[in-house]
């Protein structure tokens, strides 16, 4: 439609504003379980707790859900700075667009589809 903005321009606010929301969950889910951004832990444990097996599988747990997180908040720091850098929406191993809906379901995608089910 001719009065309509280009698809880029419009684009540009909505996915930045997309992937700070997802930034500032991931931080918020990162905090909540007590992990920082660099890695430091707040967990606490009771010592005096009898099953420490449970603790240490809980620990465990907790750590490996922290690292996802990260991962996924690395991805969508890269993505923002795909968006300051221009090469955001572009697939890194084609050099192809990638499809609108696809980067409304994921916003720190790096593929296409063609190339992501590749990976």
């Amino acid at each position: 439609m001719p009065n309509e903005a280009p698809a880029a321009a419009s684009a540009d606010v909505d996915y930045a504003g997309l992937l700070q929301e997802e930034q500032a969950s991931l931080q918020a889910q990162l905090k909540e379980l007590g992990f920082g951004n660099q890695g430091d832990t707040g967990l606490s444990y009771d010592s005096n707790f009898a099953d420490s097996s449970q603790v240490t599988a809980e620990r465990g747990e907790a750590e490996r859900l922290a690292t996802e997180l990260r991962d996924s908040l690395d991805e969508v720091d890269a993505a923002l700075e795909r968006l300051s850098a221009g090469t955001y929406g572009t697939c890194e191993a084609c050099g192809n667009p990638i499809v609108a809906a696809r980067l409304e379901a994921m916003p720190a995608a790096r593929f296409c589809i063609a190339d992501a089910a590749k990976q």
